[in-house]
């Protein structure tokens, strides 16, 4: 052993330079705050034994409760809702004979019955939990016993951190381990992780670096190394540690290494890891969040109307207080008994109590349980909307927030992705005039014929010398078009697979198509070309000759072991083949376009499987040059090129694409110079600005500064027609420049603090001065009725602003292709590299649409009615790009953005970051005080999602991110109409009136007790037996609201999908308003006085007693509240009806049995034979009939706006579920093609109404014809 030892070992993340280091273990607490160690559990030292039992197990619970602690917990937990405490301090309040009001166990029902529903409910779902559980923590897994030297069978709960699993292909990951071993040769094993993030594409994981060959099963018993990590966290695109072994060499630990618990193993016959996490430590556990949880505007609304119940509550107790006490005060000779001990002021205060006990309905607890109930029932009818299903995927629509639904009725905002969001995000790659189409079902390849003739020369028997003048390329130019087509299939992380080939199998490599010598003749005319100043010589003395860099590639090599003979004989025989193509090159070029060359038709078709469609995309059209992509493995790359075969390139080192770079690096050694070759691809505004002329000599600077010229060209070319533009270069390293890189490289790699920053530091090292090679143009075609979808969110109020990193002219052709900037749109352009550039430009902008929009309003008026309407009107639209962005948001200048951004009727951010994602959404959250939806597919719109007031993800081709952090998921961006302005709508309505219907249901009951005070000396007496008191609110009218809140539609789905403007109503929150709340209750107080007083003066002067009073007050009050709520609902079914039926029904069987069998069920009072008395008698019938006619009667006539437009209220009633109301709706589509056509000033109701009355004049009322047409029928 030597004092320092560098080691080279090659893998998925390059030649790894490995140092000693000491060895140190700190068993402390504050190293385990700090870090994790980890080694194997059969270790003989004993610090690191009691370090590895600290450790958690891998048994887990998600049960809340045991049999001893459920019910005290279960308590304990229901009492942290305010509305249990409530009703329980009341149940308390009545066990004082001073101000109890009925019975005191008649009190405790409501409070048990609600208690015992939830626990019932809590109980049953934590079974279902421990079922699970225990179903998990049995399954059986391999684990190695060092005492009997061999794998045997352990459930997961016993696994513990240190042991050493074996698992089989198809076999679920019990913990998080670290590969160790694979069966597969090159050390890697392939996982599916749908369980954890939703996705099917398989990732590959990688065995540490700098273990023993993977070709037999890994020795257990020599394994002594340490693991240092990170401590359990909930990333799972993140680990950081190293493995030290017993001689000090340390070897960093990445994702890479990592196998998730709850992934499955495909594709790979056997693996081995030792686990470092486990049970609840395990990230799969630490994400196991559940369902997301936000309150609603609704909610937040509803709390400040509780309080003025709650001050209602207080007024009337206190009248009760104060009147009960002048009563005693002025009480003159009772001839009853009266407690004449007791002052009238404490008898004040004890009637204070005694009326919150009476009263105590008055504060709508009930409605919060209600309106989750409510909730739950609309989720489920989103969930089976057929009109948001995707019969392609088999998707359907996700809601992943239980009880945000009815914000969806009121977005004023939205913010959206463009790629895969507004986009198909299957990809057209473009480069100079070649084309590869690429669809879900085929492929249609239109390479470029003056590419592929350039291509050719490679196959020809006379290599190019020339410059390029006389119409051949120069050699020069064949090196850049044979390195870009190289970089477009390596410069990926795409897995290679066929239908008859595993994807982990990287296929033999043929043998090449040239010979040796006719590989090296054509490389050395290269290299007297211009290209010798732009690439280094080859060192010589290179570990590596050329012959065996070429051939020698172990088991995927096809020549390795043949004598000098076999390649002379191969070399005659290629010879033989030349001749037969010496007719001219243009045969060649036709068969390479046709693909008719023999060997290519008897391969198996090559499949694609990319992180991302950009990916897929490039691999195909390098593809269609015959430049392709065969195999990987963490080792090396297996690649045809045209001319010359198949060549294995060995892989260094992968710098992955973030956000923050821009860009994606791969590290080779060229398998045809021996070179160590960087090729980046990335954004084309990063990617020049790293590109420098070479120097050296004056032909190639030229030659190079031409391609940037033409490549600038092209890039703004793409970007007109819409393309995602891309630029490819390359770089090529000395052999001591790699070495020192790939020491810094390491040394962040294995690195645990700041790791992030330390490999963005290295990766920006070494991608500098590239050499641009060309650029890339990818296509992405709008998802189906995109433009339709956001012209009606535009009518229908919803600013929409697209966020994107792409390019500023992309995004504005995308912009003009789904109609969110229209022909007469005025472009804001704001683009500037500093500060105080920035903040003048605004205000220049600023001036410029205050000036703009007098000019716009005179076009607009002057203008056809018809492109007039709602949501097409002239306006501005801001374009800014990220750099402005940054100073826009900035705290002096952001309030002249956001007033900029209000004159406009879109905003495009291009070049924007997810951070700056975030930012925007945030900025106008806060600042407007507007309700906010963001919309993206991919892990770049997760920031934008979650802070938004409603995220939506859509499951489309860049993974399953934006959905795990969404409230609603779906998949296309035009199931957006449907959900917003129907479901949105619906939703919002329903809760909306469902409110107020709870409210006036309790106020007008509390009020009928009220009013009876006045006649019992405010003594908190009720002129109802307290069973009925109790139940009335509890059983006989509580379950119709929630019926109607789940299924009443106040306009049909297809006129609120023809009409987007209706959207508009919950938009500007017109349905539940403040003002709303107290003509609610000034309702309820009407209908109490006239629910009260007709039974009072139709009984005047009789003998009845308090029960016979109350008796048609009930039955008036229950008929009052139903009937009120069919007079509120919009639509009737059968349901509706069943349910009112049974709530009455209810409370009549109730009562006459009650009446019948109950002797002493309600002492002091005695209920037997009052309601069968007072049912008898003809004035009980005429006396409810009155009251109802009379209370009803305003509601009818004057019913509460629905729909505000203007001065004009319109109402829909029918008499199906799913009938859409004919005539009605005719009007209602007709008045509003009339508003469009004739009457621009007015509101669309009030043209609704104009229609009407023109209709009624020609005797029949008909759908309005299309515009243009010369028809009158139905018109004035």
């Amino acid at each position: 052993q030597h004092e320092h030892r560098s080691k080279i070992t090659t893998g998925e993340h390059g030649l790894m330079y490995s140092l000693k280091c000491p060895s140190r273990l700190h068993s402390t607490k504050e190293h385990l705050r700090k870090k994790r160690t980890v080694a194997p559990s059969s270790t003989e030292n004993e610090e690191l034994s009691q370090l590895l039992k600290l450790y958690k197990n891998n048994k887990i619970r998600t049960t809340k409760y045991s049999l001893l602690s459920f019910l005290p917990k279960n308590l304990f937990e229901q009492l942290h809702r305010f509305a249990n405490v409530y009703f329980i301090f009341l149940a308390a309040l009545n066990f004082f004979t001073v101000v109890e009001a009925f019975q005191p166990e008649i009190a405790l029902v409501p409070i048990i019955l609600v208690l015992t529903v939830t626990a019932v409910k809590d109980i049953w779902e934590d079974y279902r939990r421990f079922k699970s559980d225990h179903f998990i923590n049995r399954l059986v897994c391999q684990v190695y016993s060092s005492k009997q030297k061999a794998y045997i069978d352990q459930c997961w709960k016993d696994v513990r951190v240190g042991d050493f699993v074996r698992l089989s292909c198809n076999e679920i990951i019990p913990a998080d381990m670290l590969l160790l071993y694979s069966s597969d040769p090159r050390g890697v094993c392939y996982i599916e992780t749908a369980n954890l993030d939703g996705e099917t594409n398989l990732k590959q994981r990688q065995v540490v670096l700098d273990l023993p060959l993977q070709g037999a099963e890994l020795n257990l018993e020599s394994f002594h190394s340490r693991i240092e990590c990170e401590n359990p966290n909930n990333d799972l695109s993140r680990f950081r540690g190293y493995m030290e072994h017993p001689n000090g060499v340390r070897v960093g630990l990445h994702n890479n290494n990592l196998l998730l618990r709850s992934c499955t193993i495909r594709n790979t016959e056997t693996v081995v890891g030792i686990v470092v996490y486990a049970g609840h430590e395990t990230k799969a556990m630490m994400n196991n969040s559940g369902p997301r949880y936000k309150r609603s505007h609704l909610e937040r609304r509803l709390n400040t109307d509780v309080l003025w119940c709650v001050l209602l509550l207080i007024i009337m107790c206190l009248t009760g207080a104060i009147g009960h006490g002048l009563w005693l005060k002025n009480l003159k000779d009772p001839v009853f008994e009266v407690d004449g001990e007791t002052s009238p002021a404490l008898a004040g205060f004890y009637v204070f109590w005694t009326m919150i006990i009476v009263l105590q309905v008055l504060i709508p607890i009930s409605l919060y349980v209600s309106i989750e109930i409510v909730k739950l029932g609309q989720i489920y009818f989103i969930h089976n909307d057929l009109a948001l299903y995707n019969e392609q995927l088999d998707s359907r629509i996700q809601c992943r927030a239980l009880n945000i639904t009815e914000d969806l009725g009121r977005i004023q905002y939205l913010f959206s992705d463009k790629t895969g969001t507004l986009t198909e995000n299957k990809m057209v790659s473009c480069f100079s005039r070649v084309c590869v189409c690429l669809s879900a079902q085929a492929r249609e390849v239109v390479p470029d014929p003056e590419l592929v003739r350039k291509l050719s020369w490679l196959c020809s028997p006379t290599l190019p010398l020339s410059d390029g003048s006389s119409g051949t390329p120069s050699s020069l130019e064949v090196t850049y078009i044979t390195d870009f087509f190289l970089a477009l299939a390596i410069c990926n992380s795409v897995v290679v697979s066929s239908p008859s080939q595993p994807r982990h199998m990287v296929p033999e490599a043929r043998t090449p198509l040239k010979s040796l010598e006719e590989i090296k003749l054509m490389f050395q005319r290269f290299s007297f070309s211009p290209f010798s100043a732009l690439s280094p010589p080859l060192i010589k003395g290179s570990p590596r000759s050329f012959t065996s860099r070429l051939f020698a590639r172990g088991k995927t090599g096809s020549l390795e072991g043949r004598d000098v003979g076999q390649a002379e004989d191969r070399e005659s025989e290629d010879n033989n083949i030349k001749d037969t193509k010496t007719n001219g090159a243009r045969q060649e070029e036709e068969d390479v376009i046709r693909g008719v060359d023999s060997e290519s038709d008897s391969d198996d078709e090559l499949l694609y499987e990319a992180e991302s469609p950009d990916e897929a995309a490039l691999v195909h059209a390098a593809q269609a040059y015959h430049c392709t992509l065969r195999g990987r493995s963490a080792e090396s790359l297996l690649v045809d090129l045209p001319g010359i075969g198949s060549l294995a390139v060995q892989l260094l080192h992968i710098l992955p694409f973030d956000s923050n770079r821009k860009r994606m690096s791969v590290v080779v050694r060229h398998p045809l110079s021996g070179q160590v070759v960087v090729y980046t691809k990335g954004a084309d505004s990063v990617i020049m600005d790293l590109s420098e002329t070479p120097k050296g000599a004056e032909q190639a600077q030229e030659i190079y500064s031409h391609i940037r010229e033409q490549t600038q060209k092209h890039l703004d070319s793409y970007a007109r027609d819409g393309l995602r533009t891309l630029c490819i270069s390359k770089k090529i390293l000395e052999e001591e420049e790699y070495e020192v890189w790939l020491k810094r490289q390491l040394l962040a790699e294995s690195s645990i603090e700041n790791r992030e920053e330390l490999l963005l530091e290295s990766a920006q090292r070494l991608e500098t001065n590239l050499t641009l090679l060309g650029t890339t143009g990818i296509v992405d075609r709008l998802q189906e009725e995109v433009p339709e979808t956001i012209e009606a969110l535009q009518r229908a109020g919803i600013k929409v602003w697209v966020l994107t990193g792409d390019k500023k002219e992309t995004a504005i052709n995308i912009a003009y292709a789904c109609k969110l900037l229209r022909p007469n749109d005025q472009l804001l352009t704001a683009s500037c590299g500093s500060k105080d550039a920035c903040a003048a430009l605004l205000e220049q902008l600023k001036l410029e649409v205050q000036s703009g929009e007098g000019s716009l309003t005179v076009l607009t008026a002057a203008g056809d009615h018809e492109e007039s309407s709602l949501g097409s009107a002239a306006g501005f639209v801001l374009v800014i790009d990220g750099r402005t962005l940054d100073w826009a948001l900035q705290e002096e200048l952001k309030s002249d953005f956001l007033e900029l951004s209000c004159r406009c009727n879109a905003v495009i951010c291009c070049r924007s970051t997810p951070l700056q994602k975030s930012q925007v959404v945030r900025l106008v959250r806060d600042q407007l005080g507007v309700m906010t939806l963001a919309v993206g597919d991919g892990a770049n719109d997760v920031s934008m999602i979650q802070v938004a007031d409603v995220g939506i993800g859509i499951s489309g081709q860049e993974g399953m991110q934006a959905v795990m952090s969404s409230d609603f998921a779906i998949s296309r961006f035009k199931h957006l109409s449907k959900l917003l302005l129907v479901h949105g709508h619906w939703c919002y309505s329903r809760l909306a009136n469902m409110i107020l219907y709870f409210i006036y249901k309790n106020v007008m009951y509390v009020n009928l007790l009220f009013w009876y005070q006045f006649f019992c000396g405010f003594s908190g007496s009720v002129m109802s037996n307290s069973w009925v008191l109790i139940l009335f609110n509890l059983l006989f009218t509580s379950v119709p609201p929630l019926i109607f809140g789940v299924l009443d539609r106040d306009t049909p789905a297809d006129t609120l999908m023809e009409l987007p403007e209706l959207y508009r109503v919950a938009q500007t929150s017109k349905v539940y308003v403040p003002y709303m709340f107290w003509v609610t209750v000034l309702d309820a107080f009407y209908q109490s006085l006239v629910c009260f007083f007709v039974p009072y003066f139709a009984l005047a002067g009789s003998d009845v007693g308090a029960l016979s009073f109350g008796s048609p007050i009930n039955a008036s009050a229950l008929l009052i509240i139903l009937l009120h709520q069919v007079i509120e609902s919009r639509t009737l079914t059968w349901i509706h009806m069943l349910v009112l039926v049974l709530s009455g029904g209810s409370y009549f069987g109730f009562v006459l049995l009650f009446s019948l069998f109950c002797v002493s069920c309600s002492p002091p009072t005695n209920p037997l034979g009052v309601e069968t008395l007072q049912m008898s008698q003809p004035l009980f019938y005429i006396v409810c009939a009155l009251t109802t006619v009379m209370a009803l009667l305003p509601r009818y006539t004057h019913p509460r706006p629905h729909v505000h437009c203007g001065k004009f209220t319109h109402k829909t009633y029918t008499t199906s579920g799913a009938g859409v109301p004919g005539e009605v709706g005719r009007l209602l589509i007709y008045g509003l093609t009339f508003f469009k056509e004739h009457s621009v000033s007015q509101s669309p109701m009030c043209a609704v109404h104009s229609a009407y009355e023109c209709s009624s004049l020609t005797g029949k009322v008909t759908q309005s014809e299309p515009a243009g047409s010369t028809g009158n029928t139905g018109r004035c």
